[in-house]
């Protein structure tokens, strides 16, 4: 996946995959009724087959990728339904990634807006952890200090666009503190140490679910691990990675590797399902690397997803205690359960918490509209898929919705708001932490 290499084999990012990849697809059809933007248009090129037929037609040389095939490749939201639905295995995430790169290299959708936009947040504030959390610190002092309500309330937001309005109003609530003034750098096992693992904290899931982090520290000691969580993580590469940016994915993988080098843990933990999915598979990123090669496959084997690792290691049911009782849904992250093949796990997390009830969650892995940053640069489709999920949610009843992604978290927490209803969201994490809690 090293941009260099591939732009050595061919002329493009497409033209330089392997062309096995790109024949694979049958063109059967089993992955279009799962496919969210097919499904809600009824176009062919907006489902996977007619992706790939357009990826195949540039690696031919048949077609020239031009602004219509570069607007295709983000409005694909790249939820991998597809995968799961696949009976050949077609790889649409090395796919899908290859022609995101693509677009980026010939610049098709470049204009001075999108420049500035990517410039400030994919190259320059997710580049450094501390830039970001100075970005956040800023954004809770306007919270806390009660100025984005005086604005709001003064009505002064009418006069914006109406595109403005709506993402001032998903602003995230950032958390009073962050991971590193919630959690130590070393947290010893509660009971006796089984296993020593490091704790992956995140970049927005730091700024905006530090908590959770707390909370997944929580049950790992409580779970017999000693936790090691450096501050100052840097961000995993996931966004960049999957928005084309494959030089600046590298950079990070290689920061992540140095900082919490896999061969001192047993495991390596992250809570966040997109991060997860593509902190996985830091071996093919770095495959051409003579440096980390080695390294990124030892790291690829050492990341667990915190669902996968508890249920692996032999998660301590909480002690029954005296509370009311919770009915919880549960939404898939896309990541989580089609990039990470995590299905089960969450659902065993949940089940053995006193007194929750789950309620299954109907079209639990159809996707949200977050996906990443979709829900910015895709507002419309987005809203349309937040609003089926929505829909599903509100039939079930429940008090609670649970789900583990920060994107996923964020999108849920305001539609559910929008929509009007008071329900709480949260990870399974979060739920397990409160569980144990009442034990004492």
């Amino acid at each position: 996946m090293n941009p260099a290499g591939v732009e050595s084999k061919g002329s493009s990012y497409l033209q330089g995959l392997d062309y096995s990849v790109v024949q694979q697809c049958m063109h059967c059809g089993m992955c279009l009724p799962t496919c969210p933007t097919y499904d809600a248009t009824k176009i062919e090129r907006h489902s996977p087959r007619g992706r790939i037929a357009l990826m195949r037609a540039i690696a031919d040389d048949r077609l020239e990728a031009t602004k219509t095939f570069a607007d295709e490749m983000y409005f694909c939201l790249g939820c991998l339904a597809c995968v799961t639905a696949c009976p050949a295995g077609v790889n649409y995430a090395e796919l899908f990634e290859h022609a995101r790169a693509e677009v980026e290299r010939r610049e098709l959708l470049k204009s001075p807006r999108r420049t500035a936009i990517r410039s400030f947040t994919v190259k320059w504030l997710f580049m450094d952890h501390r830039r970001l959390t100075a970005v956040g610190r800023a954004m809770r002092l306007y919270q806390e200090l009660g100025i984005q309500s005086l604005i709001r309330g003064s009505g002064v937001l009418r006069l914006l666009p109406k595109r403005l309005r709506e993402l001032e109003a998903m602003t995230p609530k950032v958390q009073p503190a962050f991971s590193n003034e919630l959690i130590a750098r070393v947290t010893p096992a509660v009971g006796g140490r089984r296993q020593t693992v490091a704790m992956l904290t995140g970049c927005a899931q730091d700024l905006i679910f530090s908590d959770v982090n707390r909370d997944t520290v929580e049950v790992l000691a409580r779970n017999g691990c000693e936790v090691h969580t450096p501050p100052d993580q840097p961000c995993c590469g996931s966004l960049h990675a999957h928005n084309g940016e494959w030089a600046l994915a590298q950079v990070l993988a290689r920061r992540m590797i140095d900082l919490l080098p896999p061969e001192r843990y047993d495991a390596i933990i992250t809570n966040a399902g997109g991060c997860g999915s593509h902190l996985k598979h830091y071996s093919k990123l770095l495959e051409d690397d003579p440096r980390y090669a080695a390294r990124a496959k030892a790291w690829d084997a050492k990341v667990r997803d915190i669902h996968e690792f508890l249920a692996g290691a032999g998660l301590r049911p909480p002690t029954k205690v005296s509370g009311p009782p919770m009915r919880v849904t549960y939404h898939e992250s896309c990541h989580l359960s089609h990039g990470q093949k995590i299905v089960n796990q969450p659902r065993q997390v949940l089940a053995v918490i006193p007194g929750l009830q789950l309620v299954e969650l109907p079209e639990a892995n159809w996707c949200c509209g977050s996906a990443g940053i979709y829900n910015l640069t895709q507002p419309e489709m987005a809203g349309q898929l937040l609003e089926r999920k929505i829909g599903h949610i509100r039939s079930t009843g429940v008090e609670v919705v649970a789900t583990a992604n920060p994107g996923c978290l964020l999108q849920l927490i305001n539609g559910c708001r929008d929509a009007g209803l008071n329900l709480r969201v949260a990870h399974p994490i979060t739920l397990l932490a409160e569980a144990y809690r009442r034990e004492s």
